[in-house]
């Protein structure tokens, strides 16, 4: 089998550093090279090739294609839920643009096989609340989820046309104590550790029953590698596959958290970040993915948050 090797655009987020970490375990530390436009994220020093690539300058990114004999590219690069708000028009052009440069480079480039994620953020008001299925009505109300509704199609549209090997998730909440996380409306998941650990109390910017799907970034990345490590007869769906894990809401982390630290207090001040979780489902239907590629979470509530508050007390800095 000729060797693979990897691109990461986006290494430096949420979900680059561990996912570029994980690629290199499995495919050799050379020949997975980590890209960002930002300075490299200290986990990743000294683990293996870094460059920096804008994905917007297309002809960069294929000059480092050829370059750098890629054979696959995971496309993470994008602007999230709460901060595309702030900038609908650059948060389209950016995560529209840089999968457009990505796809047309897969198909001049015949690579092997591309992944970009998707988000729970498809959904809007008038998808189903509760397990909400693969396939339903979907009529997203921010840009973020605009554009990546949008990118499902063009991922599509390329494997349909052009027979493009493009995969992808719809990620829900993502939580990780490694990197941190890049302006979404479920980063209270994450900041609520941090400020039990120092502080122990948070006041968080969603109402205490909002109840948002989540997962556990190691069942992320382990679902983001079964998906790309699938036969190719077995991937259905080529807009994006529903992936979830858990639910819960702001009461009931905080809840988990109290069994930890007794005396942690949680203070509610919601803002402008509300009115977008509330606009999501409160679960999701995977049996879809469960179906054709065998995927199943390993984390819930309390396993997470008990690994969470272990891996940040053996950091230096908490």
């Amino acid at each position: 089998m000729a060797k693979e090797k990897i691109l990461v655009i986006g290494a430096s987020g949420q979900i680059g550093v561990e996912l570029t970490l994980a690629l290199r375990k499995i495919y050799g530390n050379q020949n997975v090279i980590a890209s960002d436009l930002r300075e490299q994220n200290p986990l990743l020093e000294g683990t293996g090739p870094y460059v920096s690539l804008d994905v917007m300058n297309k002809e960069m990114l294929h000059v480092q294609v050829i370059r750098q004999n890629i054979t696959q590219v995971y496309l993470l690069a994008a602007i999230l839920s709460a901060t595309g708000e702030k900038n609908p028009n650059l948060a389209w052009h950016l995560n529209m643009q840089g999968l457009l440069n990505v796809l047309d480079i897969a198909r001049e480039e015949k690579l092997n096989k591309i992944y970009w994620p998707s988000s729970i953020a498809v959904f809007g008001p008038t998808s189903p609340k509760q397990n909400c299925p693969q396939q339903t009505i979907i009529e997203p109300t921010t840009v973020y989820g605009i554009s990546k509704y949008a990118g499902e199609f063009w991922c599509n549209y390329y494997h349909q046309r052009y027979g493009v090997d493009v995969r992808s998730l719809r990620y829900p909440g993502l939580i990780s104590y490694k990197s941190a996380p890049g302006g979404g409306t479920t980063d209270y998941a994450v900041e609520i550790f941090h400020e039990a650990l120092e502080h122990h109390a948070y006041q968080c910017f969603l109402e205490e029953d909002t109840y948002l799907p989540m997962m556990y970034m190691p069942d992320a990345i382990r679902a983001t590698i079964e998906l790309m490590e699938a036969p190719k007869e077995n991937i259905g769906i080529r807009t994006s596959y529903n992936i979830g894990a858990m639910s819960f809401s702001p009461k009931e982390i905080a809840t988990a958290i109290q069994q930890h630290i007794p005396d942690f207090r949680m203070l509610y001040k919601p803002d402008s970040r509300q009115s977008i979780a509330n606009s999501w489902p409160q679960s999701i239907d995977d049996s879809v993915a469960q179906q054709h590629w065998q995927w199943k979470p390993e984390y819930d509530l309390e396993a997470m948050v008990t690994d969470m508050l272990k891996n940040l007390k053996a950091k230096p800095n908490i």
